[in-house]
């Protein structure tokens, strides 16, 4: 009797499956779903929260398995208060199966020591998985960095908003491709997208994350996300009291009131009512789950108490959500360019001319339709990236453009 319970428990796994794969589409995939190693035994998906990475792994599921062959599990379903994940696996395995998605692992207690025995104990299953916690994923990847490759799935690029909410499937580009062709490609692209402008303007209001495939309260679906971050992931992931998680808070406010934001840590503790080490630790924290950037020189190892010459908000959704009025145009355009460049694999430094250096390489003033070229006169490999223009000229270009890298 209790094996035939157990195998209507599977059954109950794969109907669950199925009812969520139904309504996944195949149309459009993120830039990352076309670079990740398939062929690996094992790989850890990390990310903010909302960023689309259950629905990359369901897409590669429903793009490559029969029926039985893959099994996609959440370990916050009630099964698994009954049922431990290994004897799942196993089971799972003994049936034929060949491709294990997990979903939500911080969920589940002990979650990297049962993965590791997976992976060591049934050498012909695949593991896929990922979990909402950024912070939770990184302290527990120790165990398993010899067996899994870990990777990063950002917000949405421009580029993926227009594939995902207006069905443009537009090929990406490089750094170097925009630098030297900027010109021929944001005229090929006005001529497919239409109005980039307007859809861009779009995008930095509330475009970063898949939330508006489900609900036009973007901003209530963001806020409700930060809450969740600090109050559920920080706590999880490392030794937090109560109060902290306030001063937290209050930080992350004070922040995105004066971004970019130039840290003096002495007052910067005082007005949070913390000392400068814990207040090095929360920006750490901040920055680690992905709701901050800190901007450094380049010639500054960074460390847990190195300040930045600037912070700024990690993309302009938590711009628009955070901030008291509209925020700065200028912050804005900024935001998004560290945004789009550091999420594509680009390093992003300060730099005393211009406003960011790129790979150590590129300099790039960022601005408005007008902003001259004063800033970086004289100055090799120096571009402008400015905004409210469709195409570009000379080392001037639409800062829009960058949004198309990944």
């Amino acid at each position: 009797m209790k094996i035939q319970y157990r195998e209507l428990k599977m059954q109950e796994l794969f109907e669950s499956q199925n009812r969520v794969l139904q309504n996944v589409g195949l149309d459009f995939k993120r830039s990352l779903y076309h670079s990740l190693p398939w062929s690996e035994r094992a790989i850890m998906l990390m990310g903010a929260r909302g960023t689309g990475k259950s629905t990359l792994f369901q897409q590669y599921i429903k793009e490559n398995f029969q029926t039985g062959e893959a099994l996609y599990i959440t370990l916050d379903d009630i099964y698994f208060k009954q049922h431990t994940l290994v004897e799942t696996a196993r089971k799972f395995l003994q049936n034929g199966g060949k491709l294990l998605v997990i979903d939500e692992v911080h969920k589940y207690p002990d979650w990297s020591r049962e993965i590791k025995n997976i992976y060591d104990l049934m050498p012909t299953l695949k593991i896929l998985f990922t979990g909402s916690s950024i912070l939770e994923m990184q302290k527990s990847f120790a165990d398993l960095s010899r067996r899994v490759l870990n990777y990063y799935l950002p917000e949405l690029s421009f580029r993926e908003f227009l594939g995902i909410k207006y069905q443009k499937n537009i090929s990406q580009f490089t750094l170097n491709q925009i630098f030297e062709n900027h010109l021929e490609i944001s005229r090929a692209l006005g001529a497919e997208i239409g109005t980039p402008i307007m859809y861009f303007k779009e995008y930095l209001k509330s475009g970063a994350y898949p939330f508006f495939k489900e609900t036009n309260l973007v901003d209530i679906r963001l806020k409700q996300t930060v809450n969740l971050i600090v109050d559920t992931d920080m706590p999880s992931a490392m030794p937090v009291e109560y109060a902290t998680l306030n001063q937290i808070k209050k930080l992350l406010y004070i922040i995105a009131q004066s971004v970019p934001f130039k840290p003096n840590i002495t007052k910067l503790a005082e007005q949070v009512g913390t000392t400068r080490p814990k207040l090095y630790e929360m920006l750490k924290m901040l920055e680690a789950a992905r709701l901050i950037y800190g901007l450094h020189h380049s010639n500054v190892n960074i460390g847990s108490l190195s300040k930045p010459e600037k912070i700024f908000l990690h993309n302009t959704n938590l711009l628009f959500v955070f901030s008291e009025n509209s925020p700065e145009v200028g912050t804005v355009r900024e935001t998004f360019f560290i945004n789009q460049l550091e999420s594509a694999g680009h390093k992003v430094n300060y730099t005393e001319k211009g406003d960011f250096l790129i790979d150590g390489k590129w300099l790039i003033e960022v601005g408005g339709r007008n902003k001259t070229q004063k800033q970086i006169a004289g100055q090799k490999n120096a571009f402008l990236a400015l905004d409210d223009i469709e195409t570009g000229y000379g080392n001037t270009m639409p800062v829009w453009l960058f949004g198309f890298l990944y």
